[in-house]
């Protein structure tokens, strides 16, 4: 009886229940998810369109389904080595300093020592940097250079041959540095400027300016020169002796004592000012000049 009651009861309630509609929040979570599958669908249709399309079907098809001989053949080709590039074995200095036209440009950056130069370099100017010491290989490759300018370093030294295969060198600067004595000169040499450095007499030898048959300009100002340097070539044209301590001078330091007929065609300028000498005590010095030096007389 009581089963019957049940059962009876069932058939009652099983109409009323209804499933429930889908809530209009799943139905736009639905939506979106559907939404994003087709636009990863256009995004990877238009992926395949600009960055494949360009491809060979051979690339593709090699991409997809590589065999073992494309992957023994890439293998091989990655072990090869690869021949070295031909560049510039003087290129790291021409990043550092400025290589224009046989010139090269390594002013104010701080260097210690000479970088290795273009073999074609012509002009060298490594003003105001850090430089103590010059070496025969600085310039041991270097034949055509033509001027050297190494204003404003730290040069106390320089090596015996250092300059002794630069044939063409013209033009030598070596003001405001350090040095005590001169090196051995090129022989065509037309200015040569050593002006405020620290040399004395006795580090100028006595023919170290005598085979240059071509300096014209010389400038060794205020150094601690107790002399004027000794046999003076022909050429000169302009000597800057000031601001030294230079005490006397003879009647062959410009002139031949022993020919008064000689005169000295060349000197424009000799300026001896700012020495301990007094110009006037030494009249016939002067003889063979067209001016006389620039300095106190009295």
């Amino acid at each position: 009886m009581k089963t019957l009651q049940s059962t009876l009861l069932l058939f009652l309630f099983v109409p009323l229940i209804k499933p429930a509609p889908p809530s209009q929040q799943d139905s736009r979570i639905i939506s979106d998810y559907g939404t994003n599958n087709f636009e990863e669908t256009l995004f990877s249709q238009d992926y395949e369109d600009k960055y494949l399309d360009g491809k060979s079907i051979k690339e593709k098809e090699a991409i997809r389904i590589p065999d073992e001989k494309s992957f023994e053949l890439q293998k091989d080709e990655s072990t090869i080595p690869l021949s070295p590039k031909k560049e510039n074995d003087e290129m790291p200095t021409c990043l550092l300093c400025v290589c224009l036209s046989g010139s090269v440009y390594c002013e104010e950056i701080d260097i210690k020592a000479v970088p290795p130069l273009p073999k074609e370099s012509a002009y060298l100017y490594a003003r105001f940097n850090k430089i103590k010491k010059l070496t025969a290989k600085d310039f041991a490759d270097i034949p055509n250079l033509r001027r050297l300018d190494f204003t404003g370093n730290l040069i106390e030294d320089i090596e015996d041959g250092t300059f002794s295969k630069l044939s063409l060198l013209e033009e030598l600067i070596l003001a405001d540095n350090q040095l005590l004595k001169l090196p051995v000169l090129p022989p065509k040499l037309t200015l040569f400027n050593a002006k405020r450095n620290k040399i004395k007499s006795r580090g100028i030898k006595a023919n170290a300016f005598k085979k240059l048959n071509k300096l014209s300009f010389l400038y060794l100002d205020h150094n601690a020169l107790e002399s004027v340097p000794l046999n003076l070539p022909e050429s000169l044209r302009i000597i800057h002796l000031q601001g030294n301590n230079i005490t006397s001078i003879t009647d062959d330091t410009f002139c031949k004592a022993n020919d008064t007929s000689y005169i000295r065609d060349h000197i424009e300028e000799i300026r001896l000012e700012d020495n301990p000498i007094i110009l006037g005590k030494y009249p016939n010095s002067f003889i063979c000049l067209k001016r006389l030096p620039i300095g106190s007389y009295i």
